[in-house]
């Protein structure tokens, strides 16, 4: 996503965060611990799968990281759009796996379990047990194809369209 941002070399923490944000839904497999349902709001794909977490992480990593964009301006706020989109892919992949209960895009204030009716990709095991399995390579081909191969095809759409932008201005 960050390669369809606005042209700007971007530091090092923009990539981090940008990968971190991506990753963060799933801190909450660590409720599994705690004894929490995977069903439950706190659960896995609970509120940290939601859309309104999303938004709360995107002010967050701006306010935190971004401290030097003037707050409220036009840059502020696209930051803030770009790191909850961020965040929010993850859940949006989710939804889109054959298992599992479905993701809570609406929790905390709704807590209905939700799956977009095209599901292709293969669920992916919890634990690191599994992704050393059969399943987990199967995971592993269906994430190629679905969503590693369209990346970088993205990513190398935005590089193009940038340097055909750049090349064109006086």
């Amino acid at each position: 996503m960050g390669h369809w941002y606005p042209a700007r070399q971007w530091p090092w923490r923009f990539w981090i965060l940008s990968a971190v944000c991506a990753m963060l839904p799933d801190a909450d497999v660590v409720a599994f611990s705690f004894g929490i349902p995977y069903g439950h709001m706190l659960g896995h794909r609970g509120l940290t799968h939601s859309l309104p977490f999303a938004v709360v992480v995107g002010v967050a990593v701006v306010v935190l990281a971004f401290w030097s964009v003037p707050r409220f301006s036009k840059a502020w706020w696209g930051l803030v759009l770009y790191f909850s989109l961020v965040t929010a892919s993850h859940g949006v992949l989710d939804a889109f796996t054959d298992g599992g209960l479905g993701v809570a895009f609406f929790a905390p204030f709704d807590g209905t379990r939700h799956f977009f009716p095209w599901r292709p990709l293969r669920v992916s095991p919890i634990g690191a047990a599994g992704f050393f399995s059969e399943r987990g390579l199967e995971t592993l081909i269906s994430e190629i194809k679905w969503i590693w191969i369209p990346s970088f095809l993205s990513i190398g759409a935005a590089l193009t369209i940038r340097r055909l932008t750049r090349s064109k201005t006086p």
